[in-house]
């Protein structure tokens, strides 16, 4: 498995640790975040990840910034990518097993590392359900009669 990992200055203690848990895993971590707590423009570690994602060359995505909200509004400005605010490991559950999320975005300044690092296994570890799920995904993109 291989992960691209994006982060601004308000999540770079949470990417580490997440980097930490995901190589112990064996898992190939792509970072694409700062490795430095002085402040950037989220989009700029963001987008990254997001171009990763939809164009397949990693599995999943996880984006970390201070809410979580900037972070994830960014990435699903592309069109195949669904990232998910997620701030406990059921909502992360039912982001990936409902909505079949491919980026979970992490809000560093509301959740304790332990429970990021909880989200990502779970997140990492929750299939898609398809069924009934499908059509609803099915109907997320934009288009003309809408």
């Amino acid at each position: 498995m291989k992960i691209a990992i994006g982060n601004d200055h308000a999540g770079t203690t949470y990417k580490q640790k997440v980097v930490e848990y995901l190589e112990n895993k064996g898992i190939k971590v792509i970072n694409h975040g700062t490795n430095s707590e002085d402040s950037v423009d989220y989009p700029d570690f963001v987008h990254p990840v997001a171009k990763d994602v939809a164009d397949k060359n990693v599995d999943l995505g996880i984006i970390i910034c201070g809410s979580g909200n900037g972070a994830n509004m960014t990435a699903n400005k592309h069109a195949e990518i669904r990232s998910a605010l997620c701030w406990t490991s059921e909502i992360a559950e039912l982001a990936r097993s409902h909505n079949n999320a491919n980026i979970l975005s992490i809000p560093a300044r509301f959740v304790s590392v332990h429970q990021a690092v909880d989200m990502v296994d779970t997140f990492l570890n929750t299939e898609f359900e398809g069924g009934r799920h499908q059509k609803r995904i099915d109907k997320i993109p934009v288009n003309k009669s809408c």
